[in-house]
């Protein structure tokens, strides 16, 4: 497994307040690498044609990039991504 990743994905559903944890394999990670590619491949696969940016259906991911884990002071990065009410696509920051 490369640094900055244990292999687990936790999806928490603050509607339920339940917990659930997911250990997808290396080739996902590999696939699709860094916080913004991991942040819009849950989008995607989890989230619903049209729903409402600012509903209670819109996601918000936060995604580890790649260089977490690398002993460089400041190198250390992440992403959160939703989907964005001004352009009706994929937001990140």
């Amino acid at each position: 497994m490369p640094n900055g990743y244990n292999g687990k994905i936790l999806r928490v559903d603050l509607a339920t307040k339940k917990l659930k944890v997911e250990e997808p394999g290396e080739i996902m990670y590999r696939t699709y690498l860094g916080g913004g590619g991991l942040a819009s491949y849950f989008l995607l696969r989890d989230m619903k044609p049209g729903v409402d940016p600012l509903g209670p259906e819109n996601m918000l991911v936060f995604a580890s990039s790649v260089l977490s884990g690398v002993p460089i002071a400041g190198i250390t990065r992440y992403t959160v991504a939703a989907k964005s009410p001004l352009t009706g696509g994929m937001g990140e920051g």
